[in-house]
């Protein structure tokens, strides 16, 4: 009997030890799966034009590899990155081959800065312009698993191995519901390029930039490789109206609309003491505009006066103008009981001051995008909206107390002049 009763104690003993032992294993499969790193590919053109000279006095290569550098030793350590090229290989006359010119120069994962500094400063124009290739070589580079993958495509020219359009390439891209997006750079583009790569970006939701400097390449690149490590955030699409009375009420968050040449468009925001509004703009020229334009964002009250603002102004160099502006609300001194303190409307103007060649359609408008923040100001923020001036008010008092002081230096200077002329 007692025996039994050892072998019965001995089995529960063995099996809470078994069941303690699994405890850990079935918590583990209950936690989170950590989120894959995102997963950007830079596609380079280095064919033939690339050497053209019209870059900060330099050629295409070589803005381009010093974009490259820069962007490389800035990119986040969550970002698995790669490195495609289009046209390094082949300079023959054959275009069957010159077409299938795209290979990956480093492949996309965990980045050594080293390694993949020294395969783009290898690199030379050669050949033709295979960008649909390109694309389709990339996209399977970023194949697999769920994490968000963009590719930066960074040309200067338009593809040349069609029938193989690469826009339609994007369009197959975005078909396949993988959540790809592409972002384009034109370097010193002409109309048609312009045309193509804004097609090939607007397929996949991504966003097309001309670019005339390293500088701007540099700056758009480490944007756009920052951009993928951030949340997807999906703009939400609203219709400005044509007075303040009339306008959506917009809470923080993306939102997108369209603006005919020359437009205002209003909208409204409600803003409570103590708090700080934040908002930016940016407008897309989709087609050809002429050069000398600019946009305004203007926060307003109800009664039409301004608080602050801010402006751009562009001269045809870029494709995407944008402003931003601040307005720190500041706390009520005295809160009357516990009742809740009223919200500010703020009214937002976004005008643009573009126009078009007469050959180019100015309808549908063009597109705007326009971010709203609202967070905690800081502390013993003033009201900015003193008489438009903002915080101008404290430069103007100072240049009124210098000039007082100077004015009272210069007379007493004056007098002693004066009395020291009439003693001799």
């Amino acid at each position: 009997m007692i025996t039994r009763k050892r072998l019965a104690t001995g089995a529960c003993a063995l099996l809470a030890a078994l069941s303690v032992a699994l405890l850990p294993s079935s918590a583990a499969a209950d936690e989170p799966v950590a989120k894959e790193s995102p997963k950007v590919e830079l596609v380079l053109d280095v064919s033939g034009s690339m050497r053209a000279k019209d870059i900060d006095g330099k050629s295409r290569m070589s803005a381009a590899k010093q974009a490259f550098n820069e962007v490389l030793d800035a990119v986040p350590e969550e970002v698995q990155l790669g490195i495609r090229t289009l046209g390094a290989d082949y300079p023959g006359q054959d275009r069957q081959r010159g077409c299938k010119d795209t290979r990956q120069l480093y492949p996309v994962g965990p980045l050594d800065r080293t390694e993949a500094k020294t395969a783009v400063a290898t690199l030379a124009p050669t050949g033709w312009t295979p960008i649909g290739p390109a694309l389709l070589g990339a996209a399977k580079d970023l194949e697999g698993g769920d994490a968000t993958r963009r590719i930066v495509l960074i040309t200067d020219g338009e593809d040349t191995c069609a029938p193989l359009d690469p826009c339609q390439v994007a369009r197959e891209i975005a078909a396949k519901g993988i959540h790809l997006v592409i972002d384009t750079l034109g370097l010193v583009p002409d109309a048609k390029t312009r045309q193509q790569l804004t097609c090939i970006a607007e397929a996949t939701g991504g966003t097309y930039t001309s670019v005339h400097r390293t500088e701007d390449l540099s700056r758009r690149v480490r944007q756009l490789v920052d951009r993928a490590a951030d949340p997807v955030v999906t703009p939400v699409a609203t219709e400005g109206a044509v007075r303040c009375a009339d306008a959506p009420q917009l809470k923080p968050g993306l939102y997108t609309d369209r603006e005919a040449f020359g437009q205002h468009r209003w909208y409204r925001v409600d803003l409570l003491p103590g708090q700080e509004l934040r908002a930016s703009v940016s407008v897309s020229a989709d087609r050809a505009v002429n050069n000398d334009y600019g946009v305004l964002l203007r926060a307003v009250t109800l009664h039409g006066r301004e608080i602050v603002r801010g402006s751009e102004a562009g001269d045809g160099r870029t494709d995407v103008i944008s402003t931003g502006l601040r307005y720190p609300k500041p706390e009520l001194d005295d809160e009357p009981g516990d009742a809740k303190p009223a919200a500010e409307t703020v009214c937002l103007q976004v005008s643009n001051s573009f126009s078009a060649p007469p050959s180019v359609k100015t309808t549908p408008g063009m597109p705007i995008e326009l971010t709203v923040d609202v967070v905690d100001g800081p502390s013993g923020a003033s009201d900015v909206a003193s008489f438009g001036l903002g915080r101008g008010w404290w430069l103007l008092a100072a240049l009124v107390v210098a000039g007082f002081l100077a004015g009272l230096l210069w007379g007493w200077l004056s007098r002693w002049r004066f009395a020291v002329w009439r003693t001799h």
